[in-house]
């Protein structure tokens, strides 16, 4: 298959994922599984910050469960979230703190950014997921930022995908500038985990 036919065929796959996902008649069912299995997941992980993401087309909200995690922290450890402030120019994404109630504007996309918050590089990101396949291979919009993000980021955080089951794709390959994950989490618990 030469290259401009696969990228029309991913494409094609990315829109009719979205469509599915938006139609899920279960979805706020589905959404409160995920929540649990990610509350579950994040006990006992010692990472101090996780960077996360806006939900946007349907996708998970992870800031639910991620509130729950910092008012969690053992006495005398802050627990921080970010979430994403993209940069045009670079492609990539920096993390600056974010927390109920945080003042936002919105960004280069018409996402909600932190306003004036701290940015930090964070342990962890949580990363939503369009599609996702064996071994840690992730499908996402396209633009390339999350495998930017992590190229920028020292020490390399720990990667969390979350996505519904209906985006799982046995026959999906990582391409030749993919990043994979170290978990991948459902609704219906830890589908993969690098041990």
């Amino acid at each position: 298959m030469e290259p401009k036919d696969r990228a029309a065929e991913i494409d094609a796959l990315r829109k009719k994922l979205v469509a599915a996902r938006q139609a899920m008649p279960d979805r706020l069912q589905r959404a409160v599984a995920l929540q649990e299995v990610l509350r579950v997941w994040l006990v006992g992980r010692r990472e101090k910050s996780i960077g996360a993401y806006w939900p946007i087309k349907g996708e998970f909200d992870p800031l639910p469960a991620l509130y729950r995690w910092t008012e969690g922290a053992p006495e005398g450890v802050m627990r921080r979230i970010g979430l994403p402030v993209a940069d045009r120019a670079s492609g990539s994404l920096r993390f600056h703190v974010w927390y109920p109630g945080c003042e936002t504007e919105l960004d280069a996309y018409d996402i909600p950014k932190p306003k004036g918050t701290e940015q930090f590089a964070p342990e962890m990101l949580v990363v939503p997921c369009l599609g996702f396949g064996p071994g840690g291979v992730r499908l996402g919009y396209g633009g390339g930022f999350f495998e930017r993000t992590l190229a920028s980021i020292s020490p390399r955080p720990v990667t969390v995908g979350v996505s519904y089951t209906h985006g799982f794709l046995p026959l999906l390959r990582a391409g030749a500038n993919d990043w994979p994950l170290d978990a991948m989490l459902t609704e219906d618990g830890v589908m993969f985990e690098r041990g």
